[in-house]
């Protein structure tokens, strides 16, 4: 599937100023997360170029076009904005030449500037794109940042994934997702996880109802967005299952083709699900560092013994 996310949004975020005549972009979307400076297109080269992507004019490309004679600049610029591109942005407050805004006006295509330099700028606009425009799922479970690990806490309706979420809230650590986690894909090594909007910081506790977390405990209580860094499965105690008791094989789980390591955690009456979830979020930053208690045991353990 395609995602898209509309012009207006970018003009937002990134407070872009609108260089070009026309001001309103009915319907105009962004389907590329990559960007492109069209430094070779400028010099007449456009083979392989990504007309669909975003063109970032910076200090280089409007020198170049500045040295140019007015006839063959305006023929420069008349080529590429036959491609149909999205937009341009241009950097460093620079002005648009006169053809720009013409030819902005003939093909229907933005003009955008903004201050940033055209370094800060592309640093901040290709993450940006990136998490709007990534694969997504939405999954059933709690998503909460514990000592800045984000644990995805799964299991069956009714098993006490939000009863833990709340406890992990008043032990001080951020609700991000309750019920419904929307997951996107940001990059081969990560996901990151959200709350759709009509839910965002509500929490359901079956015999009490919804809670709002953000007014209840505060700002400081919540989270907009956390990547995911381990997930654990709340499942029904079983008699029969062998669970793992020391840790040296890590179970992983894969979501939108993104492998995360992951926890089976038995639920039994008595066991301290909030304590368990820190422990097993410090525990794995640890092992992230370097560091496997597991392995540190199995160590002394043969050095004891030899």
């Amino acid at each position: 599937m395609i995602y898209s996310v509309p012009l207006s949004d970018m003009i937002d975020f990134f407070n872009l100023k609108i260089l070009s005549r026309d001001t309103e972009f009915p319907g105009k979307q962004i389907e590329r997360a990559e960007i492109n400076r069209p430094a070779l297109q400028l010099a007449g080269f456009y083979d392989y170029f990504d007309s669909d992507r975003i063109q970032i004019i910076g200090l280089v490309e409007y020198t170049f076009l500045q040295k140019m004679e007015l006839e063959v600049r305006a023929k420069t610029l008349y080529r590429m904005f036959q491609y149909q591109i999205p937009c341009i942005v241009i950097c460093r407050s620079l002005a648009p030449f006169p053809e720009m805004v013409q030819y902005s006006d003939e093909f229907s295509i933005p003009i955008f500037g903004t201050d940033a330099s055209t370094t800060d700028f592309m640093g901040e606009i290709i993450p940006w794109l990136k998490t709007q425009l990534a694969p997504r799922i939405t999954i059933h479970g709690v998503l909460v940042d514990v000592y800045g690990e984000g644990l995805l806490i799964m299991g069956e309706s009714g098993i006490g994934k939000s009863e833990t979420a709340l406890e992990l809230v008043k032990r001080g650590h951020r609700l991000v997702a309750d019920d419904a986690v929307e997951i996107r894909r940001v990059s081969q090594q990560t996901l990151v996880g959200s709350s759709p909007e009509s839910i965002r910081y509500f929490i359901e506790l079956r015999g009490i109802g919804i809670i709002d977390v953000r007014q209840m405990f505060g700002v400081e209580s919540v989270k907009a967005t956390q990547a995911i860094d381990l997930i654990i499965k709340m499942e029904a105690w079983d008699k029969n299952k062998e669970y793992e008791r020391v840790g040296l094989e890590q179970e992983r789980t894969e979501i939108l083709g993104n492998s995360i390591a992951c926890h089976s955690i038995p639920i039994r009456p008595g066991r301290n699900l909030a304590i368990i979830c820190e422990s097993a979020a410090i525990n794995h930053r640890q092992k992230k560092m370097g560091y496997n208690a597991a392995r540190e045991l199995l160590d002394r353990r043969m050095k004891s013994s030899s």
